[in-house]
């Protein structure tokens, strides 16, 4: 059987070689072409089982319309969200996404950098899990790399973040305003970069409020279920119980939810929880709970236009400021 070419394509929908190669290269919004005429170009092609030849493309454009996004955790609700909201918005654009998981290994994340290099990715975005950013900025020198989430202090790498300090002293203070005294965090990883700025606004603002009696508290040392579970166990069980906690992350708050309800504790008559990350489950719990939302939708079309505006730049470089921390917002539950 004769393949379908993009001409056949062409004289089947009764538009332009260049207007149905532009639709099926994903540069259709580009050039301005009518949703109505992708949508119709992009089910005739579909029906007819048409297959771009993408070695041609990739050789002509010196481009694989390929993108490398490499997160430390997918089995953790945040970085899954993040990782589809960007996918979502590079399949808009045209693109497809490789996807790796590092499970907070530098060795299993510069395996994947080196794998993307060698696949010649257009760019490549990245939740690092190291502690230098030294090959990371090399490898910028000849491919695109976007942070996202987590960042370098001093690098010249791009980055799109958020404030992550100012939701630890937000969170902090909701609860020292609702009355509570005895505070305890319970953390993440310990060097990540999220963490450590969720402990300084934790820490500053119960000092900035340590005239009122406040006394605090931390403890953990991953995002997990069992790191919340263990270290709330620990805590509720000793003589000296905190009347609030501070969960790093839903994965956190869900192992504190569990020791709490073990205990046969009652949320918040014996202990509030305030938790950093939303999640729409949240909502459903007894009580809903009080978190600090990160604005992912926001840091994934940053990152996106951010790349492609690089990719398709002469130098690879994108003008003006872009190392962005964004404000998180609390969404109040009935958790404190």
């Amino acid at each position: 059987m004769k393949k379908d070419t993009l001409l056949t394509i062409s004289e089947r929908t009764g538009y332009s070689v260049s207007t149905v190669s532009r639709v099926l290269s994903g540069q259709g919004p580009k050039y301005r072409i009518a949703q109505k005429t992708i949508d119709y170009i992009t089910e005739v092609a579909r029906s007819c089982n048409y297959t771009p030849n993408l070695i041609a493309h990739s050789l002509r454009t010196n481009r694989t319309n390929t993108i490398g996004l490499i997160v430390p955790n997918i089995d953790n609700p945040f970085f899954s969200t993040l990782a589809a909201i960007i996918i979502n918005q590079f399949k808009m654009r045209g693109y497809t996404l490789l996807l790796t998981d590092t499970m907070e290994s530098e060795t299993n994340e510069v395996q994947a950098v080196n794998t993307y290099v060698s696949r010649q990715v257009d760019g490549i975005i990245v939740v690092p899990v190291g502690n230098s950013p030294g090959y990371l900025e090399d490898i910028a020198g000849s491919i695109p790399v976007v942070l996202i989430d987590r960042y370098f202090e001093d690098t010249t790498l791009p980055y799109v973040c958020t404030d992550n300090y100012s939701g630890g002293y937000m969170a902090t203070e909701y609860l020292i305003n609702k009355g509570y005294r005895k505070l305890m965090a319970v953390q993440g990883v310990r060097t990540s970069m999220p963490n450590r700025e969720r402990m300084r606004g934790f820490l500053q603002a119960a000092s900035d409020h340590s005239a009122s009696g406040v006394r605090k508290r931390t403890a953990g040392d991953s995002f997990s279920v069992e790191n919340g579970y263990k270290e709330t166990m620990a805590a509720m069980t000793s003589g000296d119980r905190p009347d609030a906690i501070f969960a790093f992350s839903t994965t956190i708050l869900l192992g504190v939810i569990k020791a709490v309800k073990e205990l046969g504790l009652r949320i918040p008559e014996d202990v509030a929880l305030i938790s950093f990350d939303n999640n729409r489950f949240l909502d459903y719990l007894d009580p809903a709970i009080t978190r600090i939302e990160q604005p992912l939708h926001t840091i994934g079309e940053i990152a996106t236009d951010s790349i492609i505006r690089m990719i398709e730049s002469e130098d690879g470089h994108v003008s003006g400021q872009f190392q962005i921390l964004i404000r998180p917002s609390l969404i109040e539950g009935r958790s404190c």
